[in-house]
């Protein structure tokens, strides 16, 4: 057996396996080839294989309909290469599909169930050769910054995948706070020196690493794959703006977690890239990050509201349930004020232009509010915009201590969602455009 040995464990692939079919029994090959396997080995099998018995060989003239057909989620396009989430949750080139070993006019898509291939291997060995051995199914990725390819676990049995040493500490003391080892991607790796890309070698084995191997199935490499929610990268450039865009969202009720403020304040430096007329800048935003600012300011513009109100004849009944839909604002852990200043406006003495002037440096503002709230959902922050300051401003300006040329233009309440936003309609945009 040759391969690689280091420390008392050791690496080598298995030769004498044939070229594998649909139908195949691959634990059977498998066993046949390396009929001296032991407990506590672990055997790393490429993906092709398990696809090639399992029949998911394709017809596809078209490799690019097939991507599209194994496609969840595009995260990044350049050219014709595209990074897809595909049906097993693997975000990867192409979707994992693969038009290498295999015949011409055909391509190899993944297995279906990765995990449930591992374990079905790791039975099948158990019934042939009375073992109790891990089986780690592996496929080929690239790496963020990384330059060069290795092998990933995709699927995997018997394997403890993931080693959580948080809790511990290293050797001089220091707690280890956030680290868990990717076990099941660092055998696959290991299998990958001695297996080769075109040596006809699709499995190698690991012997003298028991501790991996655990007793049970386990949950498999599908716990390998980090959810969108902690996922810091999960979108390329274009397709992260789009995402912010789309994903933006009204929210009205909040949890109490408090807000990062470095988080609004990157929110806003991308608010201010907005475009502006005549090379202005006339966005404010102000922070109101104490509970003692936000109660000043939303008790002065409710007892404003309510004296409006109360000059407009309303009953008190309707003045209370007015005043309710304030709630979105005071129940916030977080407020913004955006405010409009007209610096670097010209003056025409004539009223229409004078009024197109000031619409312009109105529509800028929007442009920058637009751009932080869609910054903010960048940062899995939820806002509403609530336009309640634009009525009473000289209120605002006084509690806040404004200048008089700062115009409030509503209020953006911030902070965490406390439940997931619920689907939004379709709008069909042909139904927004006019073509001339």
């Amino acid at each position: 057996m040759s391969g690689l040995s280091v420390d008392g464990y050791r690496v080598w692939a298995v030769a004498g396996l044939p070229e594998v079919r649909q139908g195949d029994d691959l634990a059977k090959l498998i066993a046949t080839a390396e009929p001296g396997l032991l407990d506590g080995d672990v055997l790393l099998v490429t993906s092709k294989i398990v696809s090639k018995a399992e029949g998911r060989v394709v017809q596809a003239s078209d490799r690019e309909a097939a991507i599209d057909a194994e496609t969840v989620r595009v995260v990044a396009r350049r050219g014709p290469l595209r990074i897809v989430e595909n049906r097993q949750g693997l975000v990867m080139a192409a979707a994992g599909v693969d038009a290498s070993n295999t015949p011409s006019g055909t391509v190899l898509l993944l297995p279906e169930d990765p995990d449930a291939s591992a374990r079905a291997i790791r039975d099948g060995l158990r019934d042939v050769l009375g073992v109790d051995v891990g089986v780690v199914v592996t496929d080929t990725f690239g790496r963020p910054w990384r330059a060069g390819l290795t092998d990933v676990a995709i699927g995997a049995a018997g394997v403890r995948v993931l080693d959580d040493l948080r809790g511990g500490t290293d050797a001089y003391g220091n707690p280890l706070a956030a680290t868990v080892v990717a076990t099941a991607d660092e055998l696959a790796a290991a299998g990958d020196l001695v297996k080769g890309k075109a040596a006809g070698l699709p499995v190698a084995v690991v012997r003298g690493l028991p501790h991996v191997v655990a007793e049970e199935h386990g949950e498999g490499a599908r716990a390998m794959v980090r959810s969108a929610r902690d996922d810091m990268f999960r979108l390329g450039t274009s397709e992260a703006v789009r995402e912010a865009v789309t994903q933006r969202r009204t929210v009205r009720a909040f949890t109490d977690e408090p807000v990062d403020p470095d988080s609004v304040r990157r929110a806003v430096a991308a608010a201010v890239t907005a475009p502006a007329p005549h090379h202005t800048t006339p966005w404010r935003f102000v922070l109101l990050e104490s509970e003692r600012s936000r109660t000043r300011l939303l008790d002065a513009m409710r007892d404003a509201w309510i004296a409006d109100l109360r000059r407009d004849g309303k009953s008190e009944e309707s003045i209370a349930k007015r005043v309710r839909r304030g709630d979105v604002l005071r129940n916030a852990p977080y407020l913004v004020v955006p405010c409009l200043v007209m610096d670097g406006s010209h003056s025409y003495g004539d009223p229409r232009r004078d009024g197109a002037e000031r619409e312009m440096f109105v529509v800028a503002a929007g442009a920058g509010v637009q751009n932080f709230l869609v910054a903010l959902a960048g940062e899995r922050l939820g806002s509403a915009w609530v336009s309640s300051t634009m009525f009473c401003r000289d209120v605002v300006r006084e509690v806040l201590g404004l200048p008089s040329d700062w115009d409030p233009m509503g209020a953006v309440a911030v902070g965490h969602p406390a439940e997931a936003p619920r689907p939004r309609p379709e709008r069909d945009a042909g139904s927004f455009i006019a073509v001339r």
